[in-house]
């Protein structure tokens, strides 16, 4: 099957507020609230008019970390990236493939967005989010879910027929330990009356996990002090075979302090066990420095990757020349990014990563979409977090979490009269995500939405 042409015909953007039931503490940054958006497009395929849709957290202070600008601030830059973003698809007035309408109208909006000041990757925002909606209308009309559609080329995209495209049926949950979670049963603090796991030890035993995050905060003897009770509880409660990633989120200003923390972290016999079970560490250098300075004279013993710094084309690239020796797959940063990535480290597998990266991604499109899309390019461990720190669907329509539930029950189950995301074994099931359209067979509550004007 050759690719599907696509003009988009309409464009709407809404969002929902979201509570966290935990606060969830990444670099210095310590989120409790915030919205969700969604993208629902109408668009004109071989004669007919089909829906496509998406849905991404729009989470404070990972776009954009400059400490003057306030949460609400950070909103309203990724609410203007989605505005830029409409306008720009809408201006597309000729069919064409939905890859080619990234690569044109998407860089256009991007491009304009920089203009307007927002850094690259709030603006890369937008175009992501349409081009998830796009795809899903794409499938549709080809009657093909997400990986058979990539076999079969119609979203026209350069990558998929170099890659070996998996129709998982599951996927392993990296659980995500914030900074400000608890870990033992016996630290202080609250627990939530929802009933659902309040700390580290909690979500072991609930859900079966034995693939962890664990984030830093870029002081040595703080970092190693943690991941040293951290480790003594994942020897105590989570088996042998538990392993870590190690996620700086832009902690370290540059090459020097990352090299300070590594020897330190090497050097401490307590945590030699928690290195040997260290998959990766994930950009730990700010994105200012992190590709203006090699770090392969550093000496790390564990592939360093970049996330935050995925901001451009080229950033795998200019990454891999300093040393670093992979890159994240997140729907937030564009899913024709995440193929591109994937496309590059195929060619040396045996050295290069790609890793599953969350962006607190809901119950719904979001988890839905990004979960399939890194489980296609054959990653096999995702960190998953949303349904740790926020309850279900959160103040969805009852109604709406009930459909969700319905169309995918292998995803969902239904615990203390809520629909959840459902963790067994460590794993989430993946069967009945493979319907035609881009992960999912149910639709938001349309009517229940806040638009953004």
């Amino acid at each position: 099957m050759k690719a599907v042409a696509v003009r988009v015909r309409s464009v709407e953007l809404f969002e929902r507020p979201v509570t966290l039931r935990l606060p969830f503490r990444f670099g210095a940054a310590t989120v409790t609230r915030c919205p969700q958006a969604f993208v629902r497009v109408e668009a004109e395929i071989g004669g007919r008019t089909l829906p496509g849709a998406s849905a991404e957290l729009m989470v404070p202070k990972w776009f954009d970390k400059n400490p003057a600008l306030t949460h609400e601030q950070n909103f309203e830059q990724l609410r203007e990236a989605l505005r830029i973003a409409r306008a720009a698809y809408l201006a597309a007035d000729a069919p064409g493939s939905a890859w080619l309408l990234s690569d044109t109208a998407g860089e256009a909006a991007v491009a304009q967005g920089v203009a307007r000041g927002l850094p690259r990757l709030a603006a890369q925002f937008g175009p992501a989010q349409l081009d998830k909606a796009v795809a899903d209308a794409v499938l549709r009309a080809a009657g093909l879910g997400w990986c058979e559609g990539l076999r079969a080329g119609v979203l026209g995209d350069p990558w998929s027929a170099r890659l070996t495209i998996a129709s998982p049926s599951a996927v392993a949950v990296r659980h995500t330990v914030g900074l400000a979670d608890r870990l033992g049963r016996d630290d202080p603090g609250p627990d939530p009356a929802d009933g659902l796991p309040a700390t580290l030890e909690d979500a072991v035993a609930a859900y079966g996990l034995r693939f962890f995050k664990l984030k830093l905060c870029g002081e040595v003897e703080r970092d190693l002090e943690r991941l040293g009770r951290i480790a003594a509880l994942l020897a105590r409660c989570a088996g042998s075979a538990w392993r870590v990633t190690l996620d700086g989120n832009e902690t370290f200003a540059d090459a020097a302090a990352l090299g300070t923390f590594w020897r330190a972290l090497a050097a401490a016999p307590a945590l030699r066990g928690l290195l040997e079970r260290t998959l990766l560490l994930e950009q730990p250098i700010a994105r200012t420095r992190a590709l203006a300075e090699p770090i392969a004279p550093l000496g790390l013993t564990l592939p360093v990757i970049l996330d935050e710094s995925d901001d451009h084309p080229e950033a795998l690239e200019r990454g891999l020349a300093l040393g670093y020796r992979g890159i994240s797959s997140k729907a937030c940063k564009g899913l024709y990014r995440s193929l591109r990535s994937a496309a590059r480290v195929a060619q040396d597998s045996q050295r290069l990563l790609l890793s599953g990266e969350d962006l607190t991604c809901q119950a719904g499109l979001a988890v839905q979409q990004d979960t399939l899309l890194a489980a296609s390019l054959g990653i096999t461990h995702v960190e998953r977090n949303g349904h740790h720190y926020v309850d279900g669907f959160g103040v969805a329509p009852a109604a709406e979490a009930e459909v969700f539930a319905q169309r995918h029950p292998a995803l969902y189950e239904r615990r203390g009269g809520r629909a959840r995301l459902a963790v067994h074994d460590g794993r989430l099931d993946l069967r009945d995500l493979h319907d035609p359209g881009f992960a999912s067979a149910a639709q938001p509550d349309w009517a229940s939405l806040q638009p953004i004007h």
